[in-house]
Parts: C-alpha cells; sequence; structure tokens
C-alpha cells in the first residue's frame, strides 16, 4: 500500500525572506529572527491544501514548493516529486 503525503519545502538560496509564506499559510510556516521561513515538515491535511497552495502561488521568489512524497508502507519505496502549480 502506499501512503501519500504533501509536504511544504523552501528553497533557502532562492528566498528574500519577504514573509508572505507565513502570512498566508501560518499553520506550517512561522519566521524566524531575521524573517526568513521555517517550515513544519509534517504532511499536509487536505482541508488546508488550498491555504498551502496559495503561499506557494504567491512566492515573489518561487521559493516555496509543495512536494509529494509516496512511501509504502513497508518504507522501502520512496519517491518524491514537485506538484506543478
Amino acid at each position: 500500500m502506499v501512503r501519500r503525503k504533501i509536504t511544504v519545502v523552501v528553497d533557502p538560496t532562492m528566498c528574500d525572506g519577504h514573509g508572505v509564506c507565513a502570512e498566508l499559510f501560518p499553520e506550517r510556516v512561522r519566521m524566524d529572527p531575521w524573517g526568513y521561513p521555517i517550515v513544519d515538515s509534517e504532511d499536509i491535511p487536505m482541508q488546508l491544501f488550498e491555504h498551502a497552495q496559495r503561499a506557494v502561488d504567491a512566492c515573489p521568489r518561487l521559493a516555496l514548493h509543495l512536494v509529494e512524497r509516496r512511501q509504502s508502507t513497508g518504507g522501502a519505496d520512496r519517491k518524491a516529486r514537485h506538484l506543478a502549480s
């Protein structure tokens, strides 16, 4: 059996610390003392998916991504892919 997990990932080399992601998706993103995002790596429940997608779409530096991870229940097969915006 394959379990899908969707998480938010930030590319720290692209991020300029605008804070839009934390404003739009505070359920999973908070800011560090310098204004850069700290992303909670837990999977996103379906009821929050639209909030996550909005934060990804609004990122001015395209540094935020939704990533789908598929993992078999045995843990052997791990695949990750970026979800298209």
